[in-house]
């Protein structure tokens, strides 16, 4: 939390920024970058919500937990608004909690992230559970190769394609219907602040991820959270309240990322391409940038052809994409950790939980019960 807070304040404050935000999936990946970028940026309040497991004092916490406390306790030592609500965000009891904390301390809010991932939802009309899965669409089985991450190995990985009930239950979580639901809520409940912006965020990546990506399940949901986007920024626009948009983000490790076959290694070779011209970023570091050069600061959104915020932009030029093209097919085990920068994702991925921190005595006792301050 501390060197992601530094790096914030060491790029200076961000004008016109928030000043009241809801982070809807605070406790990890982007969602923690917004929150951190929010109030370290521009001294918002933030309220968080999100699912973890709190600590007990016979039980450790969920690393988001402790991510979220950590933030709490700097928050509090730098005189800044935070508070967090632990629970399904998919649900209208938690909506209304939300909603209630707005108006007791805050009275509205003019930023709010839409940045949840999760493996399945609980649909508040219906009841029905429906559980998401990443897999391609059409009639082939893809097959492609992929880093055992347990191993350290290349593994060839096939997967067969989505049924109908598949691709729906995948769009009913990783969706943008429960987006609609958070912003309806909102704008009934008149916490939404006059010129809010609303934002999601997305990814679409290269050729080598499309069919089980892009092109598969999660790539279906995502459609449909663009054409969200659009419906929202209509009706926000047509009441006077704001802005909506999606943002498309670069490939990062996340605890999302990581559950994605062949991504693990893609991103273990992009950060070998992109450190070497010098040109890569990590969570916070992108959400500084769309923050402080499209959202705020005087600026305006860069908006591809489609109305999309774009923040891959450096990920995405050809030149870095002509080289993972090209390396693509030399990845061995033998050379995984010299053709690519596997090492940083294996160093990315532990710190997500805690581990691997520089100037950290890992074997000094600690206590693992920890309360949001």
């Amino acid at each position: 939390m501390q060197q992601q807070i530094d790096y914030v304040k060491s790029k200076g404050p961000i004008k016109d920024g928030p000043k009241n935000a809801l982070i809807l999936g605070a406790s990890t990946g982007f969602g923690l970058a917004s929150r951190i970028t929010a109030a370290y940026g521009s001294g918002a309040k933030t309220i968080g919500v999100f699912f973890e497991r709190p600590s007990e004092p016979d039980r450790l916490g969920t690393a988001g937990w402790y991510n979220t406390a950590g933030f709490h306790a700097a928050a509090k030592r730098d005189g800044l608004y935070a508070k967090s609500i632990n629970g399904d965000a998919f649900s209208d009891e938690v909506k209304r909690q939300v909603i209630d904390l707005i108006k007791a301390d805050l009275k509205q809010v003019d930023l709010v992230v839409y940045s949840l991932a999760s493996p399945r939802r609980t649909h508040p009309r219906t009841g029905a559970v429906h559980k998401s899965c990443l897999k391609p669409t059409g009639t082939k089985t893809y097959v492609s190769k992929t880093v055992d991450t347990d191993n350290s190995v290349i593994v060839p990985v096939a997967i067969e394609p989505a049924t109908e009930q598949e691709i729906t239950d995948t769009v009913a979580v990783m969706g943008g219907e429960d987006w609609e639901m958070w912003i309806e809520a909102l704008n009934a409940a008149g916490v939404l602040a006059p010129g809010a912006t609303t934002i999601a965020y997305d990814y679409i990546g290269p050729e080598v991820t499309w069919d089980v990506y892009h092109h598969g399940t999660i790539g279906r949901a995502k459609i449909h959270l663009r054409q969200t986007a659009k419906r929202l920024d209509a009706q926000l626009k047509a009441h006077g309240y704001g802005r909506a948009l999606i943002s498309v983000n670069k490939a990062l490790v996340t605890q999302a990322s990581s559950a994605i076959p062949v991504v693990p290694l893609y991103i273990s070779s992009l950060y070998k391409i992109m450190k070497a011209k010098g040109i890569h970023e990590g969570t916070i570091e992108q959400i500084q940038r769309l923050f402080a050069t499209q959202l705020y600061n005087g600026n305006s959104v860069n908006f591809d052809s489609e109305g999309r915020a774009r923040i891959d932009d450096w990920e995405m030029r050809p030149d870095v994409q002509e080289e993972v093209k090209k390396i693509w097919p030399q990845i061995t085990t033998e050379n995984l950790r010299t053709i690519t920068d596997y090492d940083s994702y294996e160093t990315e991925f532990l710190k997500l939980f805690g581990f691997g921190l520089p100037g950290i005595d890992y074997d000094a006792d600690v206590e693992p019960h920890v309360t949001l301050e």
